[in-house]
């Protein structure tokens, strides 16, 4: 299930991607599908071994072939271990709201993305996320939690302060906000409520089989109570370009 529109967000064969915080990785194997050059990285080490092991069963399997690459590895969204200029573009996908200093990450973001480059960021949008946060304590109010609740005017304020001019924004997953208010409200762990399981089950029904009615309702919730909001960005500014012989990751990086 993706939350960024390729179609707004174009990946080319050889583009070079960085999936900041990719967690289960369904962006970073997007774009690799697509042909571009990958670099998924986060800070859970269960999560890059699952998708290690997902990058290379595509390149066994044809799915993905030359120009394109890929590898998984460790970082920090607030100290990346890139040079300037390293990525043609950058997904940023339900991560800015975990980090206490979103601002220092956004600057990164516009770092290490290439002059003219694009970057595509999702939060949660403003409204579910303040049901949720009402619904349940225990929603965000865990370690490594929801620590903010974005509007779009904070966030396109803060990626422009950090260099990056957004270009397009939408809502997404208009059907899962109640899935998520269900959960916050008989508990958000208790995955076996029989509510909480028949509403996943018509998730998982819509998402592998895409009905027409499931997707022109959920065009039609997503302004209003779309669980995600996404805002595409194209950086602007002037940096160093990266050398054609500089590796996409630094020597020390973490792996």
């Amino acid at each position: 299930m993706l939350t960024v529109d390729f179609a707004k967000f174009p990946v080319n064969p050889g583009d070079r991607v960085l999936d900041l915080g990719c967690g289960a990785g369904r962006h970073a194997f997007e774009a690799y599908r697509r042909g571009a050059r990958v670099v998924a990285a986060d800070l859970d080490h269960g999560e890059l071994t699952g998708v290690g092991a997902m990058l290379a069963a595509m390149l066994a399997e044809g799915e993905a072939a030359p120009p394109a690459g890929a590898a998984a590895l460790s970082a920090d969204a607030t100290s990346l271990p890139f040079p300037d200029g390293s990525f043609d573009a950058v997904i940023a996908a339900e991560i800015l709201e975990h980090i206490p200093d979103d601002a220092a990450a956004m600057a990164e973001i516009a770092r290490v993305v290439r002059p003219g480059g694009t970057v595509a960021v999702t939060v949660p949008a403003w409204l579910p996320e303040r049901i949720c946060w009402a619904l349940s304590a225990e929603y965000h109010n865990v370690p490594g939690g929801h620590v903010r609740i974005f509007t779009r005017g904070e966030l396109t304020a803060k990626l422009t302060a950090a260099g990056l001019t957004p270009v397009g924004a939408h809502h997404a997953h208009g059907l899962h906000s109640a899935y998520w208010w269900l959960k916050c409200a008989v508990g958000v762990h208790d995955d076996a409520h029989p509510a909480v399981r028949a509403y996943h089950r018509l998730l998982v029904w819509d998402i592998m089989r895409k009905p027409a009615l499931t997707r022109l309702s959920e065009a039609a919730l997503n302004p209003l109570i779309g669980k995600s909001l996404v805002i595409y960005a194209k950086k602007t500014k002037a940096t160093e370009p990266l050398s054609p012989n500089e590796s996409l990751v630094s020597p020390h990086a973490p792996r």
